[in-house]
């Protein structure tokens, strides 16, 4: 009998009765996580673009070329990462349509997976690339915003 009422109060306590209200603030975190990082991503490539202008017209050149091939490489690696941003956030201004209009807020499971996937994306783009620390800063405020809204609804959350 004293098992049974343990397990009992032990599955109690594993389920949390969270509000739309709170759900909305962990949701309102990965919006706000991807902001950030897609801000971050343009702002590099706003940078780099305007180093390698002045390089340019004030006629430093650079001691050593770079090869077509490693050019392509960083070109596509950055095209990537963006690439997974604008996944991600397309999937998280959807949830945020879907769980606006809702409500249970756990009707909006569907859309939480997709986000979670949208991020696995990123997390993937992040172990192959060096972007340096300030991006990884970003991914993981980003990806612990992303698991606490997964553990909300009973998704497997990112790994690390």
């Amino acid at each position: 009998m004293s098992v049974l009422v343990l397990s009992f109060l032990g599955s109690a306590l594993a389920q949390v009765a969270y509000t739309k209200a709170y759900v909305g603030d962990r949701i309102r975190k990965v919006e706000d996580g991807v902001d950030e990082f897609r801000k971050w991503a343009e702002n590099r490539g706003d940078e780099a673009r305007g180093r390698a202008e002045a390089a340019q017209s004030s006629g430093v050149t650079p001691r050593r070329s770079v090869s077509q091939a490693r050019k392509d490489q960083a070109k596509n690696t950055k095209d990537d990462l963006n690439d997974a941003l604008s996944d991600l956030n397309r999937s998280t201004n959807r949830l945020r349509r879907k769980f606006n209009a809702t409500e249970t807020w756990m009707e909006t499971k569907v859309q939480v997976e997709a986000v979670v996937e949208d991020a696995r994306r990123i997390n993937q783009v992040m172990v192959r690339g060096n972007y340096g620390t300030q991006a990884e800063r970003y991914w993981g405020v980003l990806r612990t915003g992303v698991n606490e809204l997964a553990r909300v609804y009973g998704v497997a959350p990112l790994g690390l």
